[in-house]
Order: structure tokens, then sequence, then C-alpha cells
């Protein structure tokens, strides 16, 4: 007797249509939960980068903010800091130290997380809350601080300089004013950014340490691996999602410093600015405001940091299409 099971089941390979029908039904529980967030961003962020790539090409001064209607002018603004060697300077200054701090940070940071991921677990979690309020501080109260420190009246650098042998570090710090010149500013402009940033990375660092598997960590002792190789064996492997979103973030934040070099060097000291402090004198740092070439430097610093971004976000996908 021939056996009907196939028949009464169906068509092999047909969906059943009650799946069907609740696979085509529309889903608006998710966005209806974002949306009061990205509302928020859109009126917060992107409304006014929007405002600002339309002042890019328009010339807005007192006139626009009394109420008369903004000038456009093309690609003028753009055109005249191009041409300005004043702004190839500062962007000299932003590139070189956002590479010196992200490094110093990283490299810090990353030592300070191997240092916690030694440790014992109370010691290592009041180590841990201790360098956070570091990250913690504010940056005008960092600025303040380091300002002070590094100050010419009073200073306890400068104090501290002072008192050691002359052949050792030179004479005359007790006056020395480390904001004078771009170098020793952006010396202590680094201090200060890496102090507030290397915690960040040494938290994530140990976060993403305890979630690696301790079996690798005994087989390369078994195999004879030093502390060098086992890190760029082991720990860098596993860790470098998190390095890259690390260094990423790092570079945005370094990229668009403003608070403290405003407090350190003030406005006074043009030789010491960067990209966001240059765009801040264009915007609001004189009695004629050029909001419209204040708005084109901060578009071109918004488009590096877009770039960075992209390149983060390629590395990611190719990473990820290679798993």
């Amino acid at each position: 007797m021939l056996d009907t099971a196939p028949a009464v089941r169906g068509t092999p390979g047909r969906k059943p249509p009650g799946r069907a029908r609740s696979r085509r039904r529309p889903r608006f529980g998710p966005y209806l939960l974002i949306a009061p967030t990205v509302v928020v961003i859109a009126l917060l962020m992107f409304w006014p980068m929007v405002q600002i790539g339309i002042m890019s090409f328009q010339k807005v001064g007192n006139r626009q903010l009394r109420g008369e209607p903004a000038e456009p002018v093309g690609t003028e603004n753009f055109r005249t800091i191009f041409d300005d060697p004043f702004f190839w300077q500062t962007l000299r200054h932003t590139v070189i130290f956002a590479v010196v701090a992200v490094s110093l940070t990283m490299l810090v940071g990353t030592l300070v997380g191997l240092l916690l991921n030694k440790l014992g677990k109370k010691m290592s979690n009041f180590v841990a809350g201790g360098v956070m309020v570091a990250w913690a501080t504010p940056p005008v109260t960092a600025a303040i601080i380091f300002t002070w420190l590094f100050g010419t009246t009073g200073g306890v650098v400068n104090w501290s300089l002072d008192l050691l042998p002359d052949f050792l570090v030179g004479s005359g710090w007790d006056d020395y004013n480390w904001f004078a010149k771009p170098l020793s500013t952006y010396t202590v402009l680094t201090v200060c950014v890496v102090w507030q940033a290397c915690p960040f990375v040494a938290v994530s660092v140990l976060a993403g340490l305890k979630s690696v598997p301790g079996e690798l960590y005994e087989a390369a002792r078994v195999d004879g691996s030093g502390p060098w190789r086992t890190f760029w064996s082991i720990t860098y492997p596993m860790l470098k999602p998190i390095f890259l979103v690390l260094l990423v973030m790092s570079i945005i934040w370094d990229f668009k410093v403003f608070t403290q070099l405003f407090v350190m060097a003030g406005m006074a000291n043009r030789d010491s600015f960067n990209l966001s402090l240059y765009a801040y004198s264009e915007a609001f740092g004189s009695m004629n405001p050029k909001l419209g070439m204040g708005s084109a430097i901060a578009l071109v610093l918004t488009l590096i940091l877009l770039v960075v971004t992209a390149l983060y976000v390629r590395v990611m996908v190719r990473q990820g299409e290679t798993r």
C-alpha cells in the first residue's frame, strides 16, 4: 500500500501561509522606540551642521546678525582660507598634536589597562576608580589645573625644575612661560589631554582583557612565550576591534580639542592656534565676526573627521567579511 503522508503534509518547499503572513507584517515597534533619540540628535547635531554648511557658502557678519539677509558668495570662503598660510599652519598644528596625543594616549592607556589586569580584584577596582576621576574631570577644570601647574607665578613644575641642578635641566625655570611658544604650549596641552583620555582607554582595555580566555595565556606560558610576544600574538588580535574603536574615538577627540587650548593659550597667542581655535577666532573673536569663514573652517574639520570615520567603518566591514 502506498504511503500518502507527503501528500497530506503538502508540497515540499512551500512555506506555511501563517508564517509567510507573519514575515510580511511590518514592525514599527523598534522604530517608535528610537524615534525620540533620532529627533533629539537631529535637533542638537544635524540641524546645526546643516546651518554651518549653508553659512560656509555665505557672507555672514554684523549686518546679517541684525536681520539683513546673508549674501551668497559661493566658494569664496574656502578659497580664502586655502590661500591663507595661517590655515595650513593651524592644520599642521592640529595634525601633529593629534598624532602625538593619540599615540601617547593609546600607549599609556594600554599599559595601565595591562597593569590593572595583573592586580587583584579589589585593588584593580580601586585603582580603576581612581584613574577614572581624571577622565571625569571637566575639560575647563583640567585646563585650569595644568595652567596653574605650569604657570610662571607659583607654578609647581617651574618650581620643581628650578630646584634641580643646572647641568641637568638648565637655568631660568622660575619665570619660564610655557604658553609663550607653540612647542611648549602643545607640550602642556598634550600632557593634559593624555592625562584625561588614557583612563578611558585603560578601563576599555581592562574590560576587553577580562573576555580573553585564560587558557590562551596558559598555553603561551607553556610554550615559553614572553610578555612581548604574548601581547602581539594573543592580546592584540583578541582586542583589535576595541583598539580600533578607541583609536578612532581618540582621533576625533584630539582633532577637535578646543577648551583646553582656549584656556591655556587664549586668543592673543595666534601662533598656537589649531583648527578649532582658528574657526572660533574667525567667527567670534573680533568686533567684526566672520561667521561664514568660521563655518567654512569648521566644515573642513568636520570633513576630515568624516574621512577618518569612513576609513574605520571600511576596516570594520572588511574584518566582518573575513570572519
